[in-house]
């Protein structure tokens, strides 16, 4: 498979950007995190639980046996899909698998534990909880706080920068460019806040429908749930103690759900920058050898923030999908969410292409402060707030009707403003502050918001 011929974008035109995903949610991946959970599994039980039957492993087996994941290979990896192909069941290959590598490094007697008491969801949520708990705190978070961090960057270098307004789509109070960039960053922390607080990746190893009925029959005076408590901890994931055959998806839908609310607040803002850059309000940087168009030579489009909005769209539609389906399941078990979970790093990667088109086009971008300035100047009618804001609180009646009739679809100038305070019948310091007042100075706090 290369670039040209991939089924999937993700590893075909973008896959040189998202290929570091492949160490988490590629058919691999998934093969070398269940070794890994099997692999634990079998030294819990052997010199923890040291069930009865079970022979305490050395610290030269334990380190062979940590191995078979540390050093996982692709060859490996072939090896269970040709087992698989007999057994026509993907964890079961792997528990072959294992038998095998035990046998050929002389680690005898152990056979019967490998997977013991285990149903293959024990060892597939284990496994996802961890992928997708690595991938979080590993690539995802490292773009995103890049993404963050460059947001923050572009807010302080143009928080004195004033801008016109637009509510409604039409000439509105000012802001300032920073405060505008600093709206998003302050969402984007509060999502990051709740990620930290309250997202918990779960994990189970509890048996066919979640009672360790098989464990009691066989080892009656373990206390199974205190064992699997300790076990799934040591994996760094949380215990769930109440599910079916399946850890029930809750924390999936969860964490899914709060990524969607993250890409929501980057759709946004790729659509304001869109528009930005489309009134002239932001530049874009030029690139040797770039077209922007087959036809107009002139163009230079803002593409980046275009494949930020695609992409995060489609990450949503999937991660939209996995949060109604996951945690549904039929009675004890079903196997829906088998096929779908497999999805999960599709959702991710196009996540991340987001995140990385959204850097890039931060990158290119500079305030085209010329033309903000001529906007800022060329509507007056904009100062019709403050004025009507310091008659009221002059006590005189009618202020906003005033203002209204004096600015509302009208051609208003700096000297249509200037005579129109000139004559207010307001204390000559409040006329005075009014007379000091332009567009580019009328911004509040915005700069001490930002700071």
């Amino acid at each position: 498979m290369s670039q040209l011929t991939a089924l999937s974008p993700l590893d075909g035109r973008y896959g040189d950007k998202v290929s570091e995903l492949s160490d988490y949610f590629s058919e691999l991946a998934l093969q070398e995190y269940r070794v890994k959970v099997e692999v634990e599994w079998l030294i819990f039980i052997c010199n923890q639980l040291k069930l009865a039957g079970s022979k305490k492993l050395s610290a030269t087996q334990i380190k062979t046996l940590r191995s078979f994941y540390g050093n996982f290979s692709e060859k490996d990896g072939q090896a269970i899909k040709d087992i698989e192909r007999t057994t026509n069941h993907d964890v079961k290959a792997v528990e072959y698998f294992l038998r095998g590598k035990l046998e050929k490094n002389g680690i005898k007697g152990y056979e019967s534990f490998i997977h013991f008491a285990c149903t293959s969801e024990d060892i597939n949520n284990l496994s996802y909880a961890m992928m997708i708990q690595d991938a979080v705190k590993g690539p995802m978070t490292t773009i995103y706080s890049e993404l963050v961090g460059s947001l923050e960057a572009f807010a302080h270098e143009y928080k004195t920068v004033p801008m016109l307004g637009h509510t409604h789509g039409q000439p509105a109070t000012p802001t300032t460019v920073g405060k505008e960039v600093l709206n998003v960053i302050a969402r984007l922390e509060r999502q990051a806040d709740i990620l930290d607080d309250s997202i918990v990746f779960l994990g189970k190893i509890n048996g066919a429908v979640g009672n360790y009925n098989a464990h009691v029959v066989a080892y009656p005076e373990i206390d199974w749930i205190k064992a699997a408590q300790k076990f799934i901890s040591g994996l760094g994931l949380t215990p769930n103690m109440y599910t079916t055959q399946i850890e029930p998806h809750d924390w999936n839908a969860e964490l899914f759900d709060l990524i969607r609310r993250i890409n929501v607040i980057l759709t946004d803002f790729s659509r304001d920058m869109w528009m930005y850059i489309g009134m002239g309000y932001f530049k874009q940087g030029l690139k040797k050898g770039e077209v922007g168009s087959s036809t107009m030579p002139h163009k230079v489009n803002p593409i980046d923030f275009e494949n930020a909005e695609g992409n995060f769209g489609l990450a949503n539609a999937l991660f939209g999908h996995f949060s109604e389906k996951l945690p549904i399941s039929r009675m004890q078990r079903d196997l829906t969410d088998s096929t779908v979970m497999r999805n999960v790093g599709v959702a991710f990667g196009y996540t991340l292409l987001g995140f990385m088109s959204l850097l890039k086009g931060m990158g290119k971008v500079e305030v085209n402060t010329e033309l903000l300035a001529a906007d800022l100047n060329h509507h007056w009618e904009i100062l019709g707030e403050p004025v009507q804001t310091v008659l009221r609180k002059c006590g005189v009646k009618n202020a906003y009707e005033l203002l209204k009739d004096m600015t509302r679809g009208k051609d208003f100038t700096q000297a249509d403003y200037v005579k129109f305070v000139g004559g207010l019948p307001i204390p000559p310091k409040e006329k005075l502050k009014l007379e000091k007042l332009t567009p580019a100075t009328y911004v509040g706090l915005a700069v001490k918001l930002v700071d």
